[in-house]
């Protein structure tokens, strides 16, 4: 793979035209579907500089396909904080142990970062793990939101406050959902390289669009089913 840069900054502008959705996500319905879900619990872990407003239709919609979802319910996500990797650890036991079901982790952008990091932590707990457009992979610089990482925590992007391997595979299947377009994120860093997960999804829009849209989200969806019937 060449060395990932970040993206354009015409494309980062563009980002702009997608914020509009994040804010209008509470505002908005999920379309009807399959059920899915089986009431299985599923945890869904926002971006950078976004809370739980940012995936209420993507929550929505695994409501409405079967799962029961939560947010991370932790307020706006500013980084890697090891009391808040801890306390979703314990979460993620707690709804398994509940429910008698494994967890789905869903994680956007940062909030990928943090479902890699748990799902080598407490695999036994989890079914899946989904990233959408989240840099796990290459160059931690590769982005256009490093700077304000690093503005607001106390480690940088190459010293983050956990062991883990990124890049590792966790031991659950694992999506990677990815866009040639994004504005964000270098689109080599969000699909990773071979091995680093099991199944990846191309979706070329925009950064912020990926997990605010109806027809996006049905095709993250559409794949978690095809990767869960694979393994049941």
């Amino acid at each position: 793979m060449d060395r990932p840069v970040p993206p354009p900054f015409r494309r980062t502008l563009r980002e702009g035209l997608s914020l509009p959705r994040v804010l209008l996500n509470p505002l908005r319905s999920p379309r009807k579907g399959p059920q899915i879900g089986d009431g299985r619990p599923a945890i869904v872990i926002p971006g950078l500089t976004t809370g739980d407003i940012s995936t209420t239709l993507l929550r929505r919609t695994l409501k409405a396909r079967g799962f029961v979802p939560e947010g991370w319910g932790m307020g706006i996500n500013t980084g890697a904080d090891p009391a808040k990797l801890k306390r979703l650890e314990a979460r993620i036991a707690h709804l398994h142990v509940m429910s008698g079901k494994l967890v789905l982790l869903v994680g956007w952008s940062l909030g990928g970062l943090y479902a890699r990091v748990l799902a080598q932590r407490v695999s036994k707990h989890l079914s899946m793990v989904v990233t959408v457009a989240s840099p796990f992979s290459g160059d931690r610089h590769a982005n256009n939101a490093w700077r304000v990482y690093e503005a607001l925590n106390d480690h940088t992007v190459d010293n983050p406050p956990f062991a883990e391997n990124l890049e590792a595979k966790p031991p659950v299947p694992t999506i990677a959902i990815w866009s040639a377009v994004d504005g964000i994120v270098a689109p080599e860093c969000a699909r990773g390289r071979e091995g680093e997960s099991d199944y990846r999804l191309r979706i070329d829009v925009p950064h912020f669009t990926i997990g605010t849209s109806r027809a996006c989200i049905e095709e993250i969806i559409a794949k978690i089913a095809e990767v869960d019937a694979e393994h049941r």
